[in-house]
């Protein structure tokens, strides 16, 4: 008997409009983490929800060939911004991750804050979105 494959036109359309609106969420939550509620851990969790409504809108070999990345990479990326963003204020004489902020004029959006926080708060973003699409990812394509 030959196999039908399921034509998904109606959630594969909508996935594709939901996912620009998480992924533009979850970058704001992670710009907004440090003063406010969000951060890496919440705005990484926010990012791999997107991908995941990908990969069941469409199937895992289409969102492999679109997406080529390696998750585990992206974790160890994502320590690697961690833990550097602590060590370079040791480099200073200052207290691991000690966090320092300053306020600078940026010609199109005007005066912004910029903090060391942020490439922490990348790193947990990186790590919390490597892990969880590995951990995902993995069960998925469990055949048992």
């Amino acid at each position: 008997m030959k196999q039908v494959k399921p034509n998904d036109v109606m959630l594969q359309t909508f996935a594709r409009m939901l996912i620009f609106i998480i992924l533009a969420f979850s970058i704001y939550l992670l710009l907004a983490g440090h003063n406010s509620p969000g951060g890496g851990f919440i705005g990484g969790l926010m990012t791999a929800s997107a991908i995941l409504i990908l990969y069941l809108a469409f199937d895992m070999k289409t969102i492999r060939k679109s997406i080529p990345i390696d998750f585990v990479k992206i974790i160890g990326i994502g320590l690697l911004f961690a833990s550097l963003t602590g060590v370079v204020s040791m480099l200073f004489g200052f207290p691991y991750l000690t966090q320092f902020f300053d306020y600078f004029h940026i010609p199109l959006l005007g005066e912004v804050e910029l903090t060391t926080a942020l490439p922490f708060d990348l790193g947990v973003y990186f790590v919390v979105v490597g892990s969880a699409l590995t951990i995902i990812l993995t069960i998925a394509e469990d055949d048992n």
